[in-house]
């Protein structure tokens, strides 16, 4: 149940933080991606060292230490996580959650994130039954925060009684068990929501053109507008999908009512795409993805210093060809914006990334192309041109693409 899940891991000054250590090396052996949040407190037990050598990802403490130019880490963490979770959980991090309070990185991000959050409590028996921690506590399970409560027995100061943080493997079943109810209640809405041609199919549609920084306020980027990908991504909703949307940078807000991942880079988008593409049962790669980005992205603004500039760029990771190599039995469809020669680059690009369909247009054609609220496509096959459509609404674009791609899929059982 945690195999590929993002789990945010909260780390607060106690004692117990001691137990992070193994509560991170369970969870990844789980096949969970976590990322750990420290307060300045909790480096007094244990160290980010211990804890990134664990995860193999960079541990936070700072909110102002931005070590990449692209996201605020704060947000980062926030929006892709499945699951914040605080272990342990002091006395001053309950207080903080119950009243709204962020000054540090994982109060920011507790505030930022709309994901599950969950919390291990672990304190002095005297503190865990104060007046004040336990309505703080009740506040927190009223907005829907998971309760993990301590266990009974001695405590490091001394005393014996209620306090202990729970051990890592309860924990970490208490975790799966959350997963498990999570999943049996999307089978039930699954089960009762409306028939479509693409109910119970998990549709990943990427859309937007990626940004490629050269330093902290140029960048490389190309005219996508994401209509086209969003337009998809609402279609294939409403034909009954569970959707994933991985949005680089685009001209209008995300369809409302669907899961959005923002990405910014084509790294970025190549590492979400990979996350869900083995659950995945459609792709569709309708974002603008660079081909190239700089060597090495500078660190603070570059100054003018001559007439001329030479920018050295390396080529990005082919996001789509990497599907088409690993794919299985997903249904890839890819996308082909072109100036001239529009069938034969299709082609060529269909057969060389292994796609079930590309979708081509030429947008150098009047209401084409990147930007507008229409298009004129020609989707293609390794037999040639499947479907010609005319120039009509992006969003009916998206309906007659998905609906090939419904009827092309395998049928279940064969």
């Amino acid at each position: 149940m945690l195999n590929g899940k993002v789990i945010v891991l909260g780390v607060t000054g106690g004692i117990a933080a001691y137990k992070a250590a193994a509560l991170c090396s369970k969870l990844t052996q789980k096949g969970a991606d976590v990322h750990v949040i420290m307060t300045a407190s909790a480096k007094q037990f244990i160290t980010e060292l211990t804890l990134q050598s664990l995860t193999k990802n960079p541990v936070y403490s700072d909110t102002f230490d931005e070590r990449e130019p692209s996201v605020v880490s704060h947000i980062h963490l926030a929006d892709m996580a499945d699951l914040v979770l605080v272990a342990p959980a002091t006395a001053n991090i309950i207080a903080k959650m119950a009243h709204g309070l962020a000054d540090d990185m994982l109060t920011t991000t507790l505030l930022a994130t709309t994901a599950p959050v969950m919390i291990s409590p672990a304190m002095n028996v005297h503190m865990y039954t104060h007046p004040a921690v336990v309505t703080n506590m009740e506040t927190l399970v009223s907005r829907g925060v998971g309760m993990i409560e301590p266990g009974e027995g001695l405590l490091a100061c001394g005393y014996v009684g209620k306090g202990r943080m729970e051990e890592p493997e309860t924990i970490i079943e208490v975790v799966e068990r959350f997963f498990q109810q999570q999943e049996a209640e999307r089978a039930l809405d699954m089960e009762a929501a409306p028939v479509g041609p693409l109910a119970g199919k998990k549709v990943v549609v990427t859309a937007g053109g990626t940004i490629e920084r050269i330093d902290p306020v140029r960048y490389i980027t190309n005219d996508s507008s994401g209509k086209m990908g969003f337009a998809i991504a609402k279609a294939a909703k409403e034909m009954g999908a569970d959707v994933h949307l991985i949005a680089a940078h685009t001209d209008m807000a995300p369809p409302e009512g669907i899961r959005t991942e923002k990405v910014e880079s084509a790294q970025d988008m190549h590492d979400a795409v990979m996350r869900v593409f083995d659950d995945s049962d459609i792709v569709v790669k309708a974002a603008a993805v660079a081909d190239y980005r700089p060597v090495k992205a500078a660190a603070s603004k570059l100054k003018k210093l001559g007439e001329t500039m030479t920018l050295e760029l390396v080529k990005t990771t082919d996001i789509l060809e990497t599907l088409g190599k690993r794919k299985t039995s997903q249904f890839l469809i890819g996308f082909a914006a072109e100036t001239d020669q529009v069938e034969a680059y299709a082609t060529d690009k269909l057969r060389r990334k292994n796609c079930d369909l590309i979708v081509a247009n030429d947008v150098t054609k009047a209401g084409a192309g990147f930007g507008t609220d229409t298009n004129t496509v020609q989707i293609f096959d390794a037999g040639g041109l499947v479907l010609e459509l005319p120039l009509m609404t992006k969003e009916d674009v998206a309906r007659r693409l998905l609906t090939l791609a419904a009827e092309r899929m395998p049928k279940e059982g064969i």
